[in-house]
């Protein structure tokens, strides 16, 4: 049975799709006409907006297209939308603002001190962890998918706790904490390493764990979430069975194993671009490298030589 029958507003998110246009022009607002309000400013580059639209866009496509209908639809795509939305989206959208405008945004007093608490390392990793393997619990996942308000009011924390694991990755912030060279990959690991217990629930389970993907009534109360009542009610629907050929069981699988997938590549990106980043250090600076590795040998051999 194909998705349009839930018609152009469940499809496309005009509302979302409002707010995410509204947000993108405050962005050019701050960044080029604005930004002379603010200390320290600098031009916007091509990076950093590239970036920006990327992230936005990409926001726009998992949780305003078809692509959120068919999130509550297939358990697959769901941890399609979670991984890309999470694992992607929250860094670009870090990097794509610009320094400054982070700075303002980090010091109002209110902030301030969430914002460092929140962005430390250990803490920021096991709370993402920990919020991403509770919400996948399969009581708390069905409960959230029966509520807009709370489905909502989830995805930001969902949301804030990857932009707080992100932030000592990606961001350029003079004085707040950031990791290099092999610090950065074990971070990256650590994350890794925790999803995997959720994820191997989900793929190794023998049966399906969630009632908005399997039963009727249920499903139908999630679809609310994204579907207007008024065109709910038209449609004489039992379940998601009427758009997939796969069963509940395979699709739970299928979800858990495209959840890790994505995010070992992702990771491997951030990998390649953390190698380059080293690389590339050490070719600009090889004088200063070489002058200082001939140095502190002949510091060695001086204290030998006295010893």
């Amino acid at each position: 049975m194909p998705i349009s029958i839930f018609g152009f507003q469940a499809l496309w998110s005009p509302v979302y799709l409002a707010v995410i246009v509204m947000v993108t022009i405050l962005y050019f607002l701050t960044t080029v006409k604005w930004r002379d309000k603010f200390e320290g400013n600098q031009p916007l580059s091509k990076k950093e907006a590239i970036f920006f639209l990327s992230g936005i866009l990409l926001l726009y496509i998992l949780k305003g297209s078809p692509v959120d209908l068919y999130g509550h639809i297939l358990f697959t795509m769901h941890m399609v939308q979670m991984a890309l939305m999470l694992l992607l989206v929250a860094p670009l959208l870090i990097m794509g603002i610009p320094t400054y405008v982070w700075k303002a945004f980090i010091n109002i007093p209110v902030v301030k001190p969430l914002f460092n608490f929140f962005t430390k390392p250990m803490l920021a990793i096991i709370l993402f962890g920990m919020i991403f393997s509770f919400y996948h619990i399969p009581m708390v996942f069905d409960f959230v998918k029966q509520d807009s308000l709370i489905h909502a009011g989830v995805n930001v924390i969902l949301f804030t706790s990857a932009m707080f694991y992100w932030w000592p990755v990606v961001n350029n912030m003079e004085g707040m904490y950031k990791f290099h060279g092999l610090k950065k990959l074990g971070y990256l690991f650590g994350l890794s390493v925790l999803v995997t217990p959720a994820c191997a629930m989900i793929i190794f389970s023998s049966t399906p764990f969630y009632a908005t993907y399997t039963d009727g009534a249920a499903w139908l109360q999630a679809m609310a979430l994204c579907v207007p009542a008024g065109t709910l009610s038209q449609l004489n629907l039992s379940g998601p069975e009427l758009f997939s050929s796969m069963s509940a069981l395979e699709d739970q699988r299928t979800g858990g194993i495209t959840m890790k997938i994505i995010q070992e590549l992702v990771f491997t990106a951030f990998i390649w671009m953390v190698f380059y980043e080293w690389l590339r250090n050490e070719t600009e600076n090889a004088d200063e490298i070489t002058a200082k590795s001939i140095q502190d040998r002949k510091d060695m051999a001086f204290h030998r030589h006295n010893a």
